[in-house]
Formats: structure tokens, sequence, C-alpha cells
């Protein structure tokens, strides 16, 4: 009956033991879910993200991670739908949001001025209070808003709702980079897309993995590069993972890659261990620029990473 009811009615569904099992597993999963928070269940771990020209990491995304102590890891593949289902995406993207700003703010204290991303909801972006939220944690810690990007679905960011706008206006003017993720899934519109406070595209990774062998997805990855230089924005390519893909999307002109060729999401403490240890890697640099002071004055004492 539910099933026929979400489908909108005016049908018929034959009963099956495994949905009944599923909605069991899900219901169990929501209610872990409630407890995750308080009981620190929930972690970010960080992927590079690696400037094409140089092979520099500049940046890096915050990915959320949940470790249950009877189900252990649980892929947030798994997990975010249904939290977003059960209402619950709410407090999950705060804890998000307040979790990069403070490591965000350790690194810089450490001297490290690493660009951090986190990925935004529909949820979030159809609140009201969410720019506000973002600006007093920003504040707080004493970081700069043009240090820190929201990754929006192209999904969500081409909602043509009032508050959606709205959103996306108040981080426009409050100097947030804003990035349009899994660009090339959805429906966008040009005339839209020029309307957006946006500063860069992330080409879906379903693309890069079969840009090198199949010429329709070049074709894709080609024709959005071309667009976003157009209309003067930058292009991250993510799920690299081999380097002929590499290659390509360094010939092609793309400005920032991401994937397992590089780097997988790893701790924070990993990043500066990684961070420290870069006069020994080859490939896998991390930019000078990271490791200058920034403009903010702290008042304990700054101790610089060298590279």
């Amino acid at each position: 009956m539910r099933s026929v009811k979400r489908a909108g009615g005016g049908s018929h569904a034959l009963f099956d033991p495994r949905v009944e099992t599923e909605q069991r597993e899900e219901h169990k999963i929501a209610q872990e879910l409630r407890k995750a928070i308080t009981r620190r269940e929930l972690e970010l771990v960080y992927q590079p993200k690696i400037d094409a020209s140089s092979l520099q990491v500049t940046a890096v995304e915050a990915l959320l991670r949940w470790k249950h102590p009877h189900m252990g890891m649980v892929s947030p593949a798994r997990f975010i739908p249904i939290a977003e289902k059960h209402g619950l995406i709410g407090d999950i993207g705060n804890w998000v949001l307040e979790a990069a700003l403070e490591q965000a703010a350790a690194w810089r204290k450490a001297g490290m001025r690493m660009r951090v991303a986190i990925n935004v909801s529909g949820y979030q972006m159809r609140q009201d209070n969410f720019a506000r939220l973002l600006e007093t944690g920003l504040r707080a810690h004493g970081l700069q808003p043009n240090r820190f990007t929201c990754e929006i679905t192209e999904s969500v960011a081409m909602e043509d709702t009032q508050v959606t706008r709205r959103a996306l206006a108040r981080l426009g003017k409050l100097g947030v980079h804003v990035s349009i993720d899994d660009f090339g899934t959805g429906h966008s519109s040009l005339a839209t897309l020029r309307r957006l406070p946006a500063q860069e595209l992330k080409i879906d990774r379903a693309f890069v993995v079969d840009m090198v062998h199949d010429n329709d997805a070049r074709a894709i990855v080609e024709a959005v590069l071309t667009m976003a230089r157009t209309l003067g924005l930058r292009v991250v390519a993510e799920g690299v993972e081999t380097p002929a893909q590499r290659d390509l999307l360094v010939q092609l002109g793309c400005d920032e890659l991401q994937g397992y060729l590089f780097a997988k999401p790893m701790s924070a403490r990993a990043i500066v261990l990684w961070a420290m240890d870069a006069p020994t890697s080859l490939a896998q640099i991390f930019s000078p620029s990271l490791f200058k002071d920034t403009a903010i004055t702290d008042s304990a004492p700054t101790q610089i990473l060298r590279r």
C-alpha cells in the first residue's frame, strides 16, 4: 500500500518480503543515526584537490564517514539518503559544517592555509538560516570566507525555488567559494548557470572514468570545459584514477584534479603529516602558498609548517 501511494496511487503492487526486510534495516539505521552525533561516531576525512598545471595540492574536500560500534563503517551512499528521508540531514549537515570549520581553523593556526570544501545538501540550501550559520561559524573561527567552499549538486543548484536562489545569493554575498558538484548528470540551464554565484564546476566521475576510451564521454568533458571558460568558471575533475585520465584532463585544460591516483580520503592528522613529508614526494607535493601565514592575526604564536 505504501509503495502504491509513493508511486502516486491508482495502481497495484505485489508484496515482496525483501522490501519488508529493507524497511526494517532502514528503520534500524535511522534509529542508530539519531544517536551518532552524541556518541561521536561521525568523523570527517579529507581528499586532496590537485592543481592540474603543477600537480600540487591546493585544497581538500571534507567527506563524511560513520563508524558504528557494531555495524562498522557505514557507507555515506547508504546512510545519507536515509538521513534525508527521516529528517536527520539538518543536524548532520550542521555537524559537518562546524567540524570542517574547526579543522580549517586548526590547520590555519598551524600555519597551513588549506582551502576546505564541504558538501551542502538540498535540505540545508532550503533553510533560511544556512548562510547565517556559515557566516557565524567563519567569524567565530577567524576564517576568511574565500578560503571555504560549498559544493552543491547540480540538481540542487538548478532548483528554481525562491529559498534556494536566496541561499545562493547569500553565499555569493558572503564571499564563499561555490562549486557545482556532479556536473553533467542533471539538466542544467545555461541561462540559470550564468546567474549563479558559482566559481567552479566539478565534472562527474562517470565521464572521467570513461573519457579515455569513450568518445561521447570525452566530448561531454570538452563541452563542459568550453562552457566553463566562456562563463569564467574553474573546472575540477573528480574520480581521476589513471595517468591516462590525468594527462588527458591536463591536455584539455582542466584546472584541478581529484581522485585515487593522487590520494585517497585521509584523516586530518594524515594530511598534516603528508604535508610535512612533501619534499620526499615526487608527484604529490603541497603548494608552497599553503604554508604562508594569513592576513588574520592569531592571538597565539603561529607555527609555520615548512616544505
